[in-house]
C-alpha cells in the first residue's frame, strides 16, 4: 500500500483513546508485545487487547509479525510519528512549565552524501545550544533517504538537487539558497593566482567532486564546451573527503566554498577562480500533510545562502 493513500478517519479528542495510542507507541519503539508488557507492569494479553481496540478504532492494522517481533505496518508507522509528536510535546509541556530541561522535541535529519557538512551545520546552528532539541543526523543516498522521509522515519532531508515531482509520492522540496562552485588550492603553493574558469584549468591537476554530485556533469559539459581538458587525480563524493584532499594535497579542487570555510579563514586555502557558470543549490526536503516539529518550521523560514550563515 502505497503510504499517500492511507486515511485515517478525522475524529475529535474525545474519541481517541491516549491510553490505547501510548501502549501502541511504546509496542512500537520496542516491537515486542512481551518485553513492553513486562517494562509497563501489565499482562501481554492486556496489552494486545488495547492494541486491537486501537486498531479497531483506526480501521487498520497497525502491525504484523516478522519472527519474533512486530514490524509495523504503513498505516503503523504514520500513526507512530503522530505519537511521537503528541508524546514529545507532552514531555515539552510538563519539562518547561516544572522548569526542567527534561522536555525535549526530536528532530530527524537526513542529508546527502554529496552535501557539504560546513552547510548542514551552519543550517542547524540555531539549534545546537538548543536544550529543548535532541537532533538525530543522517547521511546516505538521497534515494533512501527519501525513502525513510516517506515511511516517516526522518523529518526532513537535505539535498543539493531538487526532487522531480511525483504524484505518487508528493514531496515538498524549498530551496534553501545556492552558492557558486570555486577553484581552491592550498596558500603556500597558491596564493596571488588568478584563473578563468574553464580556460585556465587545461592540463591543471584537480580533484573534483563525484558523478553522483549535481554539479559534475555541468563542470564536464562546461570544459568540454570550451575544449578544456584538466588532469582530474581525484573524484569524490563525499564532501568531508575532498575537503581534506583540497587541505592536504598539491592539487586544485573544485567545490563550494562552504565546504572549506574553515580553511579560507585561517588562510591555509586560498580561492584561485569562481565559476559564475556553475552553482550548488540547497534544497530542504519535507513530505506534506505531516506533523512538523516546531523546530523545523523555524529553520525552513531562516532559509539563506550560504554566503550569510558565517565568514569564508
Amino acid at each position: 500500500m502505497n503510504i499517500n493513500e492511507i486515511k485515517i478517519e478525522r475524529f475529535s479528542v474525545d474519541r481517541l483513546n491516549f491510553h490505547h495510542l501510548f501502549y501502541f507507541w511504546c509496542v512500537a519503539r520496542s516491537g515486542h508485545l512481551s518485553r513492553t508488557a513486562k517494562q509497563l507492569h501489565v499482562s501481554q494479553s492486556a496489552l494486545s487487547a488495547q492494541i486491537r481496540q486501537l486498531e479497531e478504532r483506526l480501521g487498520q492494522p497497525l502491525f504484523e509479525r516478522e519472527g519474533r517481533r512486530l514490524k509495523l505496518t504503513d498505516t503503523g508507522h504514520l500513526v507512530a510519528t503522530y505519537a511521537d509528536g503528541i508524546f514529545d510535546l507532552g514531555a515539552e509541556m510538563l519539562g518547561r512549565l516544572s522548569g526542567s530541561s527534561e522536555g525535549v522535541t526530536r528532530l530527524r535529519v537526513g542529508s546527502v552524501a554529496t552535501l557539504s557538512r560546513n552547510y548542514q551545520e551552519n543550517w542547524l546552528r540555531p539549534l545546537l545550544t538548543d536544550p529543548s532539541v535532541a537532533l538525530t543526523l543522517e547521511s546516505g543516498l538521497l534515494g533512501g533517504l527519501l525513502d525513510r522521509l516517506q515511511h516517516h522515519q526522518l523529518d526532513v532531508v537535505l539535498a543539493n538537487e531538487a526532487v522531480p515531482a511525483d504524484p505518487e509520492q508528493p514531496l515538498h522540496c524549498q530551496r534553501l539558497g545556492s552558492q557558486p562552485m570555486s577553484v581552491v588550492g592550498r596558500a603556500e603553493i597558491w596564493q596571488g593566482h588568478q584563473l578563468n574558469i574553464p580556460n585556465g584549468l587545461h592540463g591543471v591537476e584537480m580533484a573534483v567532486p563525484g558523478v553522483r554530485h549535481a554539479v559534475r556533469a555541468q563542470f564536464d559539459a562546461l570544459c568540454a564546451s570550451a575544449a578544456v581538458e584538466p588532469r582530474i587525480r581525484a573524484e569524490v563524493d563525499d564532501m568531508a573527503m575532498l575537503r581534506l584532499v583540497a587541505r592536504d594535497s598539491d592539487w586544485l579542487t573544485l567545490l563550494p566554498e562552504v565546504v572549506v570555510q574553515d580553511e579560507l579563514r585561517t588562510g591555509r586555502l586560498v580561492v584561485v577562480g569562481v565559476s559564475t557558470e556553475l552553482t550548488e543549490n540547497f534544497y530542504a526536503i519535507t513530505a506534506p500533510n505531516r506533523y512538523r516539529p516546531r523546530a523545523l518550521d523555524g529553520l525552513m523560514a531562516r532559509a539563506v545562502s550560504p554566503a550569510q550563515e558565517g565568514p569564508q
